[in-house]
């Protein structure tokens, strides 16, 4: 786990970074040289900004007002940078990648590889926004607070993790039917193109879920292959929330942590804690738990596991095991299933009797997949009143779907609608 790589200062030679700054300029540098490589393909300033000026002004605007908002601040509140972190680095490592590819493919299928390029921004928009809208809704209590501006700020700190592969999809999806259909390009056509290019995009993504330590999975055994995460993660800190860290398994209620079983030896069995004792563990407001081990910045307060019978017993960091417990390592197996799903279907593609067939294997084999994964996940939990979380819901629609995609794109062909 590698969760921040390095640190942008809040400005450099005496221009800030964010806003109008240093990145702004970079914006139009880059942007100049998209017009200069279009009017070498024959397209006027005029016919990119009809395509792309959207999506330019709001990379504008966020660069001006979106990223000033997420700057880390002192304590005086004042902005001193940027982290950057590993999920957003690999989360722009795959956009580059699933574009290249799809320009690559693009071309090899005789299609005008520049529509790719156009077209990129588009979908890079929307799926950001589909995924971080997604898992704000799921997440909603995390987010929304009394302060606008603040609530604002967290649902665009999305490049520390908090984006939903499903949501996406959706997004993107969406997107790039917008721009497709303002084109009349085929829709079938190109996703077929597109689909095996977005698979090596969540293949980086996964990594990133890696070195972030969030879609964690849950504690195993061995033989079973683990990994485990240092203080301060994603699940060293759900593991603590929920007893296993500390050696107690039990079932949680409104009243709290009703302990069935203490493992021999741990923290919990050597501070009396017995099976049948109703707890509440209360940890310290905002801790960072990570920077009290690995750095020895003093604590601000104790953790305390309070209860009728044991009253209230005192841990410091010092108590507290400098890693997680080994949990199943599903952002590997996530980065595994979709590179194998980018050469299954890139593959595939020469032999696919209609058009959308590719982009039903999508529908299809990902959710597949993903319902597995979800079983051995425990950072989502059941909903509707089952023991299904949502992704599950998802990927059981998406797979209905899928199924009804390709028989309906298989009837069209059939009657010669599809070219």
């Amino acid at each position: 786990m590698r969760r921040t790589l390095l640190a942008i200062p809040h400005d450099i030679a005496g221009l800030s970074v964010f806003g109008v700054g240093w990145l702004l300029i970079l914006v139009g540098l880059v942007f100049g040289i998209r017009v200069i490589w279009g009017k070498s393909r024959g397209q006027s300033v005029v016919e990119i900004l009809r395509s792309e000026g959207f999506v330019w002004g709001v990379l504008a605007v966020a660069v001006i007002w979106l990223l000033p908002m997420v700057e880390l601040k002192n304590l005086a509140g004042e902005p001193i940078g940027m982290a950057i972190r590993g999920y957003g680095v690999m989360l722009l490592s795959g956009v580059a990648a699933s574009v290249g590819l799809a320009h690559y493919r693009a071309r090899r299928a005789g299609q005008d590889p520049e529509l790719i390029l156009a077209m990129a921004p588009w979908v890079f928009v929307g799926g950001i926004f589909g995924a971080r809208m997604f898992y704000v809704i799921q997440y909603r209590d995390k987010f929304i607070t009394d302060n606008f501006v603040e609530t604002i700020g967290n649902i665009f700190r999305f490049t520390e993790g908090g984006l939903v592969v499903y949501g996406s999809f959706i997004g993107g999806f969406a997107a790039a039917t917008y721009f497709l259909l303002r084109h009349r390009i085929p829709w079938l056509k190109m996703g077929d193109i597109i689909v095996p290019c977005i698979f090596i995009g969540v293949f980086f993504g996964r990594l990133g879920c890696l070195m972030n330590g969030c879609c964690y999975g849950g504690v195993c055994q061995p033989p079973q292959p683990g990994i485990t995460f240092p203080a301060g993660s994603p699940p060293y800190m759900h593991q603590l929330a929920t007893g296993p860290l500390l050696g107690i398994e039990g079932v949680w209620s409104l009243d709290g942590l009703q302990v069935e079983k203490v493992q021999p030896a741990s923290l919990a069995e050597t501070r009396g804690i017995q099976p049948g004792d109703q707890l509440m563990l209360l940890l310290p407001h905002s801790i960072d738990l990570r920077a009290v081990k690995q750095e020895g910045i003093q604590m601000p307060a104790d953790l305390v596991i309070g209860g009728p019978r044991i009253g209230q017993l005192k841990l410091s960091a010092a108590d507290l095991p400098d890693f997680s417990l080994p949990v199943h390592p599903t952002q590997v197996y996530s980065s595994i299933n979709a590179l194998l799903l980018c050469l299954v279907l890139w593959f595939y593609y020469p032999f696919r009797k209609h058009s959308g067939e590719v982009l039903a294997g999508l529908l299809i084999l990902y959710p597949l997949g993903r319902f597995l994964l979800e079983a051995i996940r425990t950072d989502e939990t059941g909903q509707f009143g089952t023991a299904l979380t949502i992704s599950q819901w998802v990927s059981i629609g998406m797979i209905f779907f899928g199924f009804r995609s390709e028989e309906h794109t298989s009837e069209l062909q059939s009657r010669q609608y599809l070219v």
